[in-house]
C-alpha cells in the first residue's frame, strides 16, 4: 500500500459525495419551499464533502489513481510512471 494518508474505499468516497452534493443542492432548491430554513443543510453538506466541493473532486481523482502511479525521485528531479504491480495493492 503507497504511503501517505489513509484513503476511504472508492463506495464510501461515493457515498460522501452524493450526501455533500445532495445536500448543497437541496439547501439551494429548499429556498422557495422552506425558505432560509433550508440553508440548514449547507453545514452537512460541508461536513461530508469535508471543506469544499474540489477537495472532494481531488480525493476521488486520488482515490482512483491510488497505487498505479509511482513517484521516484532523483536530485532535484522526480517523475511518475505506472506501478510495477499494475496498480494491485496487496
Amino acid at each position: 500500500m503507497p504511503d501517505g494518508p489513509n484513503f476511504a474505499s472508492l463506495p464510501a468516497h461515493l457515498l460522501r459525495g452524493l450526501i455533500g452534493f445532495g445536500a448543497l443542492i437541496g439547501s439551494l432548491a429548499l429556498i422557495p419551499i422552506t425558505g432560509p430554513l433550508s440553508l440548514a443543510l449547507l453545514p452537512l453538506a460541508l461536513f461530508a464533502l469535508r471543506g469544499c466541493p474540489m477537495c472532494w473532486l481531488i480525493g476521488l481523482a486520488q482515490t482512483l489513481s491510488r497505487g498505479k502511479l509511482q513517484r521516484s525521485c532523483e536530485g532535484d528531479q522526480c517523475s511518475l510512471t505506472l506501478a510495477r504491480d499494475g496498480g494491485v495493492n496487496p
